[in-house]
């Protein structure tokens, strides 16, 4: 359980909310959060309905592996990356490949949410 805690309290900080405040979100005290949160509480499925529609990736917080991006959901900017990455010569995509490993490392130690991997062919 102290699994599933810590990676709601990394969804909750990446939200940049207070144990209370999330806890309105989803239904509950803040001792309640605070109890889902240190692992001495599972959260029910109508608590996780309700954080999942503000945002919090519930695959993650139960399973710890993130929600695969569908490619129908990509933003523009994102197309225009993959794009242009698919047009590159193979050693320059395998240079950005090890940038944007280098750099999703980083962002996990920062914010503790570990990023989709993407296989490398």
């Amino acid at each position: 359980m102290s699994g599933i805690g810590s990676r709601l309290r990394q969804e909750r900080e990446r939200l940049g909310l207070s144990q209370k405040n999330f806890g309105e979100i989803g239904g509950v005290e803040a001792n309640a959060q605070g109890k889902y949160e240190s692992g001495g509480r599972a959260p029910k499925a109508d608590y996780l309905s309700r954080v999942a529609e503000r945002g919090v990736d519930v695959l993650y917080v139960l399973t710890g592996n993130p929600t695969p991006i569908q490619l129908e959901n990509l933003s523009q900017l994102e197309e225009k990356i993959l794009e242009n990455y698919r047009v590159m010569f193979k050693a320059d995509q395998d240079a950005i490949r090890q940038l944007a490993t280098t750099l999703a490392e980083h962002s996990v130690l920062h914010n503790g949410k570990p990023k989709p991997v993407v296989p490398q062919s």
